[in-house]
């Protein structure tokens, strides 16, 4: 097989990387021409300039929702997705580098967005630079899509499907290798109830990650921590209060964390009750597959239901919580989201939409699948099957689209973590299967 990428297209991926990586592009205040921020709408000015560098033809939506670069030319299009935005670093003196200089050290890059995103934008953006340096011919137009907010509410890709024609195939490579072709439907919402003058709390956390813990600080903090002993809660005792003490993991495998607000929530219900405790408390409890709630939610294409309460707050006003829902691809979301309404009302509480993403569903036995998988498993020697995922990528926004890499089986996992990195050893693995992917799917024979 033919070695497409050289150590040209891999420095000069690197070299590309450290140019986005520079740009701390996460969602903030809208600007004109900037609707997530000036610091996401430079990042987007800066990946159109390296694709004008490489040749490409560029479009830019001049109120900074997204942009596209192209070459090649057929009547077909195949897209590759990705997305320049970010979540924030945390804390700088966390980190051991600087977490918006990317570092390389040891043959890793560290910064924010090596994994996620911007990395393994740049893995495929080289990958078909290689092609053309070593002169395939592309029967279809290749074209690279860059979203804006795809950590927040995907508004950017929304409005490229509302003003662009859609693409005939393409991957999205913001995941993991080999390859995901069924992603569940992804809903988040609120649940709402009569709030308290007993007891506040204020227990906020992302929606799509377990929380790892829950500080209590309010009454009766003796009662609580008798509680917490009687449920065999894990919590620590400290200068601001009880801490209940669980395992984060990202709100797709929460049936595998421990979810601390929720056991604060339980024990918080022996002691005062009120209906929204009582919610967590006598019917939800740590079910993390919703079944407690709703039954068993399952299909056989995607696995079961996952549900994760991740923020709780109560208010003399009301008490409000953060539910993230991962529904199996076949089921029938409105019927769902009908039952849920009806579970809670005996608990006071109503149903509260935020934010929903449909389901990605591409057969295995598809050309683009069976293509994609054959390319992998040749470059690899790896036999491992297809994926489903309870995680939501830009993939499923588009026709006949599916997540593809670029994180290789064994990878440590920093994405949205302190000290984001990739090894670059593992970014040039990835350009190489891109490459023999793309050649595969878009190039005539030389």
């Amino acid at each position: 097989m033919e070695k497409i990428v050289t150590d040209v297209e891999e420095q000069a991926a690197v070299a590309a990387l450290k140019r986005m990586i520079s740009h701390p592009s996460y969602t903030q205040d809208a600007a004109s021409g900037a609707p997530f921020g000036r610091d996401i709408r430079l990042a987007l000015d800066e990946i159109v300039a390296i694709c004008q560098e490489l040749g490409y033809h560029t479009y830019e939506d001049p109120d900074g929702y997204y942009a596209y670069a192209e070459t090649g030319a057929g009547d077909e299009t195949f897209g590759i997705i990705g997305h320049v935005d970010v979540v924030p670093a945390g804390d700088p003196a966390d980190w051991d580098t600087d977490p918006y200089t990317g570092t390389v050290k040891d043959g890793v890059i560290y910064g924010r967005g090596s994994q996620d995103d911007k990395g393994p934008t740049m893995a495929a953006l080289f990958a078909v630079k290689a092609l053309e340096n070593r002169g395939y011919h592309f029967n279809k137009k290749i074209r690279f899509i860059f979203g804006t907010d795809e950590e927040t509410l995907w508004r950017g890709i929304a409005k490229y499907n509302e003003k662009e024609d859609p693409i005939d195939l393409g991957i999205a490579p913001d995941a993991e290798f080999p390859l995901i072709y069924a992603e569940k439907g992804l809903q988040q919402s609120y649940l709402v109830g009569p709030g308290s003058t007993e007891l506040a709390l204020d227990l906020q956390n992302a929606f799509n990650a377990v929380p790892g813990k829950a500080t209590y600080n309010g009454p009766r903090q003796a009662d609580v921590k008798a509680a917490l002993d009687r449920h065999h809660f894990a919590y620590q005792e400290t200068a601001n209060g009880l801490v209940v003490t669980g395992k984060s993991v990202h709100a797709m495998l929460a049936p595998t964390g421990v979810n601390a607000v929720l056991r604060l929530a339980i024990a918080l219900d022996d002691v005062f009750p009120m209906p929204v405790l009582d919610f967590i408390g006598q019917c939800f409890k740590e079910d993390a597959t919703g079944t407690n709630l709703l039954g068993d939610v399952a299909d056989e294409q995607s696995g079961h239901l996952t549900v994760n309460i991740s923020s709780l707050t109560i208010t003399p006003e009301e008490s409000r919580m953060q539910i993230d829902m991962r529904i199996p691809v076949t089921v029938d979301h409105d019927d769902l989201i009908s039952r849920l309404e009806t579970a809670v009302q005996s608990y006071q509480l109503t149903y509260e939409h935020f934010d929903y993403l449909a389901p990605l569903y591409v057969p295995t036995d598809s050309a683009l699948v069976k293509t994609l998988m054959s390319t992998y498993q040749d470059m690899t020697g790896d036999d491992t099957q297809p994926q489903i995922s309870g995680g939501a990528t830009y993939a499923r926004t588009m026709h006949n689209c599916v997540a593809y890499g670029a994180m290789l089986p064994g990878t440590p996992d920093f994405m949205h973590q302190v000290n984001e990195n990739w090894e670059l050893s593992r970014m040039n693995k990835a350009m190489a299967i891109y490459a023999e992917a793309i050649r595969r799917l878009c190039c005539d024979e030389k």
